[in-house]
């Protein structure tokens, strides 16, 4: 194997074989190899030293994600390894989901939730990969669960643990990282050979004299040292002669910290492109931690409600003209239900547009089939003259009439009118695939709200109107200061469960509809996925519609555009079907 790409992963890999070794930890960021590395050393207990071995993935869809997209593969492409590893539904052993053996000892997997997976199970090698994405169980830490399974192999015992950080004093590998010796990757300037870290503070670009437009393209390394700018290949000149160096004595725990400067598949370009892109949608905490490999320290501001509430302006139309794409969301209560209409542009900046409260029989099927269908058809005046319909639903059904929801929802899902669930806790997307694993059949997208609320709350603090990721607010009355006091009505808060850190959102005040009204319709845009710019261009080129022909809205004329013929109908058993298809 050539390590010229990543050669601060020989130095961890050389870690495994020492017998004085008894821990790995890798407090690294993306790109930067950490999961070819346990790759690597698993190969090796494999072929080359066999020895029982135990894989932990933060949940099973992950495991089931890791075997297809890097263990399997590895193994197709290395003969040796596929000599010794079990054909699978042979009798010389077992290669399934759940383990592979091979001459000398196997590899059993687990994720974390699942206790039943680590029970009953010991191996003297031990791989925890993304540990910060690990849930706790009843019983404990997983990691520690796990450790405890190779503690009677003595001297022969390995734990070796990866993962980017997250919440500073709540984070897994933060804690192990600052348990081990603690190394860093110095490297000597190519000008003064003066050995340095790569810090983010040291990374300059210009800005265009004129517009004050940033310029990432002209993006270089400061020297510590000489002060000199080093450009792109200086600094993969440099990664090539560093080495490890640590803050701390070595007494069998090794931990290392590495950030995506480090990375040779990075630029320094694209680094400050992400940097920008973040900063701009107020998603900072996703840059420290995934590039940076550092973690997020908790400090957000606590809003007040007249913050937002003096933002308000007279829009010129019900649509502004850098908004294209209509959302809505709808939050269902007992006796009621509220529906949020808002616009989206480039960048994900939005601009509230509507608020719609139906009080009635939410039992009654003419209440959603009349009231609720009525509202979500509706449509609204943009700037240019172009009427724009509501482009993607995002309908509540995780606490109040399910299944009338679900009824609701299943024969508009064509026009994107989509079921969704809250699901707590930290490091889940704010969507993710949807399954019809449930009663009605449905497509069912799951919604990590602590995810979103912590990304809208971020936008709030985005004061320059017309950039990424700010919040729009017309002057209305159904956006009253009893709204805005629901917009900021949670705070995070840090908590200890059995020993553990826990953050979790609590409210402030009793109602939070227009919060939750939020997360949805950022859900919605997050299933929708649309091209802003292609979108914006097709709405300047459209004027206001002729009396003769109501014009189309560009999601309208995608779908449009992508229509087949309508086929004749064959002839099955039972009647005609239709093949019309979108």
């Amino acid at each position: 194997m050539r390590f010229y790409n990543a050669p601060h992963m020989v130095e961890p890999l050389d870690m495994t074989i020492r017998t004085d070794c008894h821990r790995i930890t890798l407090m690294w960021a993306a790109q930067t190899a950490k999961t070819t590395t346990q790759l690597c050393a698993q190969g090796y207990f494999i072929d080359q030293r066999p020895r029982s071995q135990m894989m932990m993935q933060p949940s099973q869809g992950d495991l089931k994600t890791w075997l297809e997209t890097k263990f399997n593969p590895m193994v197709a492409a290395n003969p040796a390894l596929q000599n010794k590893l079990a054909k699978p539904r042979g009798r010389d052993g077992v290669n399934n989901q759940e383990m592979k053996s091979y001459p000398g000892g196997f590899l059993m997997f687990a994720w974390s939730g699942s206790p039943k997976t680590m029970r009953g199970r010991s191996a003297p090698v031990i791989f925890a990969d993304e540990v910060d994405g690990y849930e706790r169980t009843a019983e404990g830490d997983p990691v520690s669960l796990l450790e405890q399974r190779s503690a009677t192999f003595g001297d022969d015992r390995l734990l070796f643990e990866t993962s980017t950080p997250t919440i500073a004093n709540a984070s897994q590998i933060e804690k192990s990282y600052a348990a081990g010796d603690r190394r860093r990757r110095y490297l000597p300037c190519p000008h003064c050979e003066t050995y340095q870290t790569l810090k983010w503070s040291n990374v300059q670009w210009d800005k265009d004299g004129e517009t004050g437009e940033h310029l990432p393209d002209t993006a270089c390394y400061v020297c510590d040292g000489c002060g000199v700018p080093l450009s792109d290949g200086e600094r993969l000149q440099m990664l090539q002669q560093g080495e490890w160096r640590a803050e701390r004595p070595f007494r069998g725990h090794a931990s290392y910290h590495l950030n995506e400067m480090y990375s040779t598949f990075r630029s320094l370009s694209d680094i400050v492109l992400s940097f920008l892109d973040k900063k701009a949608k107020g998603d900072m905490q996703t840059f420290v931690n995934v590039s940076l490999a550092e973690t997020w320290e908790e400090g957000e501001k606590r809003f007040e409600h007249t913050e937002l509430f003096n933002r308000r302006r007279e829009f010129p139309a019900e649509v502004p003209q850098e908004y294209c794409v209509l959302t809505a969301s709808v939050d269902v209560q007992d006796d009621r239900v509220e529906i949020e209409v808002e616009a989206w542009g480039d960048g994900e900046r939005n601009a509230k547009i509507d608020l719609i409260i139906i009080h009635g029989d939410l039992s009654q099927r003419s209440f959603w089939e009349n009231d609720v269908d009525a509202a979500i058809s509706a449509t609204y005046m943009h700037e240019s003259g172009v009427k724009l319909p509501i482009s993607c639903v995002a309908v509540d059904s995780g606490g109040h009439f399910t299944e009338q929801v679900y009824r609701f929802v299943k024969p508009r899902e064509r026009r994107r009118v989509y079921a969704i669930k809250g699901r707590n806790g930290a490091g889940y997307p704010v969507v993710s695939r949807p399954s019809k694993t449930n009663k009605g059949k449905v497509l069912l997208f799951s919604i990590g709200t602590d995810t979103a609320k912590e990304l809208i709350y971020k936008r709030y603090e985005i004061e320059k109107r017309g950039s990424s990721g700010y919040i729009d607010f017309p002057i209305l009355p159904c956006f009253d200061e009893e709204y805005f006091q629901q917009l900021v009505a949670e705070q995070v808060v840090t908590f200890y469960r059995k020993g553990f850190p826990h953050r979790e959102w609590r409210k402030r005040r009793a109602r939070n509809e227009a919060l939750d009204l939020s997360v949805y319709n950022l859900a919605a845009l997050y299933i929708l996925n649309p091209n802003f710019k292609a979108l914006m261009s097709k709405l300047e080129e459209q004027m206001a519609p002729p009396v003769s022909a109501p014009a189309q809205s560009p999601i309208q004329q995608q779908v449009t555009t992508h229509q087949t013929k309508v086929r004749k109908p064959r002839k099955r058993r039972g009647g005609y079907v239709s093949k019309w298809k979108p």
